[in-house]
Parts: structure tokens; C-alpha cells; sequence
């Protein structure tokens, strides 16, 4: 798996969530995930997650972390079982940074003082499944009372770097593992 920070600030609006966004727009062909900071404002004509459409829950932050993760060739069960690897990744590595176990997960969704830190939803394109997940940096402006990486005094930057790294070793250590095994009859 190919991995990529990209230092230009991006507004996510959901257009992001597509086939070969990291491919068109970065070079990065195939099994990717990428990282990028900036504004969220998902309308919920853009949104994916049918159950925040019928709650008229629309995603807003004024400066979020996102991931972008496109993997070929998974149905879409799959591609959950990736994103709540990843979740439980971020999860782990936020309370190592952070000396204890105060983030909590709950499916996809990630918590920090009993406050919402996350966004994530996995999809499928004709082509790939794909999945985006946010963490709040700041926690002005949101529709709700979120928790965010600057209450945790987390470097944001090199953060991201490590879990890049950290998902995509763990993406290919999988891929490894399935194939150095042989068949049973």
C-alpha cells in the first residue's frame, strides 16, 4: 500500500470520497491512503452515511486531519472490517501518546472526554471501496460538542505521519500473512 501526507490544505466536502482521488490528483495508483488537513463541510447532498441524511446531520469542523484510504479488489464487508482496523489503530496510538486509555472507540466512532473526536464512513465505488475518517484538530464551531487532537496536545503533523505508516506496515503485514500459507484440503 502506497501512503502520502500532503502539505496543501484541503477542504473536505465528500467529493473526496471517489475512485482514484490520490490517483488523479497525486500519483498514487492502486491500494492508497492519504492524509491531508483542513476545513470538513460535508452538505448532506455529499453525504454517504444514510442514517446522518434522515437525521439532517451534516458534517462541519473548522480544522480537521483526514484519511483517505482506496483499496481494490474487497467487497464492501471487507473494507468495514479495514476501517474499524484502522479506528482501532488511531485508538491505540492516541492513548500511547497520551500515557492511558482515555480515548475510547464505539464501532467506527472515537471518543475523548465523552466527546465525539471522530467522523468515518466506508463506501464502495464501482471500482474500489473506499473510506475517509476525520479527527477534529480544533473544536470551534461544530455542530456539536466534540473533543479534539489540540485538548490532547497532540502534534497533528507527525501524528498523522505515524499512523500512515503504521496502517499501511499493518495493511501489508496482512496481505503477507495471506500469502505464505498453504491450502488444506
Amino acid at each position: 500500500m502506497n501512503y502520502l501526507f500532503i502539505n496543501e490544505e484541503i477542504t473536505y466536502d465528500g467529493s473526496q470520497l471517489c475512485s482514484h482521488f490520490s490517483y488523479k490528483n497525486y500519483k498514487i495508483k492502486g491500494n492508497s491512503i492519504i492524509a491531508f488537513v483542513g476545513p470538513v463541510n460535508v452538505k448532506l447532498e455529499k453525504m454517504v452515511d444514510i442514517e446522518d441524511v434522515i437525521l439532517n446531520k451534516p458534517i462541519y469542523s473548522d480544522k480537521m486531519l483526514n484519511f483517505i484510504i482506496e483499496i481494490f479488489n474487497i467487497d464492501l464487508y471487507t473494507c468495514v472490517w479495514i476501517q474499524r482496523l484502522f479506528i482501532a489503530i488511531i485508538q491505540q496510538e492516541l492513548n500511547k501518546l497520551l500515557g492511558n486509555f482515555l480515548v475510547f472507540r464505539n464501532g467506527d466512532d472515537l471518543f475523548y472526554n465523552e466527546k465525539k473526536l471522530s467522523v468515518s464512513i466506508a463506501t464502495k465505488s464501482p471500482v474500489s471501496c473506499l473510506i475517509h475518517t476525520g479527527l477534529n484538530i480544533r473544536n470551534s464551531n461544530t455542530p456539536i460538542p466534540v473533543s479534539c487532537l489540540e485538548e490532547m496536545h497532540i502534534d497533528y503533523l507527525d501524528f498523522a505521519k505515524n499512523i500512515l505508516k503504521l496502517f499501511t506496515d499493518e495493511f501489508d503485514d496482512i496481505l503477507e500473512a495471506s500469502y505464505k500459507v498453504n491450502w488444506v484440503k
